[in-house]
């Protein structure tokens, strides 16, 4: 049994004219539920709900505005979920909806919330259909077309693999539509990438994603350890089984803590705060917690348990971490060491700025 989960694009499951594709979503249902059949655990992340909004709304293309964005995805999401729940039912399967940003599983109860969420979804059959909350969301609704959000879905639900359906059937060396171009079967690290033409942006009025958030996306999953594969949406019936099809990413690294890849990947941080040189080779060299003796500067609004970055002398952020202090509270600690607080203001004082087990190097 393996646990997989598929994302797939606004532009795989809607007409021309940018309503809901009933017949492409009932087609992928069908692959899917076939996978569910041979055992497989499977997690649905799916866009579409901007374009399934479009034709009740009488909106001829994806609008531009955020607040259109919001209306159309709050008119389509009940549109899409519908689809999906009649369809699976047809399998004797339950869907249920997770709509996520990224502040969810940023914030320590939340990604704990989140994770056991999945888990007892999954443990009672149930197959979780992800979206973003784009109601509601600002920067979030264009957060990549979902392809992140997939990714890092991956690893918060622990899964062995992830497939990407687009509207193109892999990834290829240049622009598919010219002659002499070839689809690349296997990429294993960033040198496979290094002479690609990736920056190509969907043909789709419909969804946001082009190739380069697909590549971000297999990036963020294979480097912590969950191989890959990008293949259009009319082959993922093949995807499941594991046939060659598309391009498949292999895994490049290892897992690492759930909430830290969520911190480095999707977090929107609050402020930052500045380093000296010592206190950057205390956090790269020797895993160390960032104190205050090495902070010089502090920047932008935040309350303890925000993310911020950390910023070396140079203006380079070198980690993202989970900070334990109020901005305010901070200019008053700045060089000091975290003995000499404790003795002035009292042991809660003798506490990290971040801590070790909070950050994530960049």
């Amino acid at each position: 049994m393996a646990r997989v989960v598929v994302k797939v694009g606004s532009s795989s499951l809607s007409t021309a004219a940018g309503g809901l594709d009933g017949e492409r979503v009932d087609a992928l249902v069908d692959a899917l539920a076939a996978a569910r059949s041979r055992g497989d655990e499977i997690v649905l992340v799916s866009s579409g709900a901007i374009a399934a909004g479009l034709a009740p709304l009488a909106l001829k293309r994806r609008p531009r505005d955020l607040a259109t964005q919001q209306a159309a995805a709050s008119v389509g999401q009940g549109a899409l979920i519908a689809r999906y729940a009649e369809r699976f039912a047809s399998h004797g399967l339950i869907v249920g909806q997770v709509l996520l940003t990224a502040d969810d599983v940023t914030r320590r109860s939340h990604y704990r919330n989140a994770y056991q969420t999945f888990a007892r979804l999954l443990e009672l059959g149930v197959v979780p259909v992800v979206n973003e909350n784009d109601t509601v969301a600002t920067s979030e609704i264009r957060f990549g077309d979902n392809d992140r959000l997939a990714a890092l879905v991956s690893h918060l639900v622990h899964a062995d693999s992830l497939v990407l359906l687009s509207d193109v059937d892999g990834l290829y060396d240049g622009d598919p539509s010219l002659d002499g171009t070839q689809m690349i079967s296997d990429v294993r690290g960033e040198a496979d990438l290094a002479t690609l033409d990736i920056v190509r942006p969907s043909a789709s009025s419909i969804g946001t994603g082009g190739m380069v958030t697909k590549v971000e996306a297999a990036r963020i999953a294979t480097g912590a350890g969950i191989p890959v594969t990008l293949t259009s949406a009319a082959r993922a019936g093949d995807a499941l089984t594991g046939a060659a099809v598309g391009t498949r990413f292999h895994a490049t690294g290892r897992r690492r803590p759930t909430r830290l890849l969520w911190l480095a990947h999707a977090s929107d941080t609050k402020g930052g705060v500045r380093l000296d040189a010592g206190a950057v080779r205390a956090l790269t060299l020797r895993k160390a917690s960032l104190l205050p003796a090495g902070i010089t500067g502090v920047s932008g609004t935040f309350t303890a348990g925000d993310p911020i970055d950390l910023i070396g002398p140079d203006d380079v952020v070198i980690a993202r971490g989970i900070v334990n202090y109020d901005s305010e509270e901070l200019p008053a600690l700045l060089g000091r060491s975290t003995r000499d607080l404790a003795v002035e203001l009292g042991a809660e004082y003798e506490r990290e700025v971040v801590h070790r087990d909070d950050l994530m190097l960049i």
